[in-house]
């Protein structure tokens, strides 16, 4: 008779005895295991080596290519988060422009108006992206072209503005008074604006989205035409140096035109 506490392998013949494979029950003192039910087989295999598998399957699993439905749900995340990001700076360019128009009147700063009213056409490319990523558009080809032609616009729109305003404050002697909300719209506008633009251009890199990453360069552009204006006004304070900005102000409205020509013509704005 067997001890209580002998453990006993069974062998039984598989399938018509002959296939070389069989199963090993566990018996205890208790009778049969409490796994009764744990038969170790090349399909079914003990917990520790389980354990190992289970290991190993996790350890590779990020290095599998992700499957379509795990695209499809991160490229639809990501259009998520565009629109999002396109109403925050809508509702920011709303407030910046009205601050920075304020501003400007108060200062007598022409080129403090004119990125305020500048905001305006920003805003529309924020418009077209929200416009681009609702309801069956989302995952339109043909409303992703129409938003990045439409960006194009506002680029075009954006450059001419900038130009004219740079061009009447060179040929322009007018007086300017310090203006403390004006730096301060500014400087928040030069810290806020290319932070939105970075996780912008990302996101139109992940979405192949030639309108999401445009916008995101305008936000640059914003935030390039916001410095011009704070050191136009420092230098004009310090310095007497009025013809900075507007100066500025020429270069810039000359990379919007390139962005505007890169997007109509389908390329990726950077």
């Amino acid at each position: 008779m067997l001890e209580p506490s002998t453990l006993i392998g069974v062998r039984a013949a598989g399938a018509g005895g002959q296939d070389g494979f069989g199963e090993f029950l566990l018996f205890s003192a208790g009778g049969l295991d409490r796994g009764l039910n744990r038969a170790a087989t090349p399909w079914n295999p003990p917990p520790a080596l389980s354990r190992r598998r289970a290991r190993i399957v996790a350890e590779l699993a990020p290095l599998m290519p992700p499957t379509q439905t795990e695209r499809d749900a991160r490229w639809l995340r990501a259009a998520r988060q565009a629109k999002v990001l396109a109403w925050f700076s809508l509702a920011w360019m709303t407030g910046e422009g009205v601050l920075g128009l304020i501003a400007g009147i108060a200062a007598n700063s022409i080129s403090l108006i004119g990125w305020a009213l500048g905001s305006v056409i920003e805003g529309l490319a924020s418009i077209i992206v929200i416009w681009r990523f609702t309801g069956s558009r989302t995952v339109s080809e043909t409303s992703e072209r129409r938003a990045q032609r439409a960006v194009a616009v506002s680029f075009f729109l954006l450059a001419p503005y900038i130009g004219v305003q740079s061009i009447r404050a060179l040929g322009g002697a007018h007086e300017m008074t310090p203006s403390v909300l004006g730096v301060a719209v500014t400087a928040a506008s030069l810290v806020v604006m290319p932070l939105l633009g970075r996780a912008k251009q990302r996101l139109g890199e992940r979405l192949d989205s030639g309108a999401t990453t445009g916008e995101g360069m305008q936000n640059y552009l914003c935030a390039a035409q916001a410095g011009a204006v704070l050191l136009g006004l420092g230098a004009t304070a310090a310095f007497g140096w009025i013809w900075l900005d507007p100066v500025i102000g020429l270069l810039l409205a000359g990379r919007a035109v390139y962005e505007g020509i890169e997007a109509w013509q389908g390329e990726d704005c950077c």
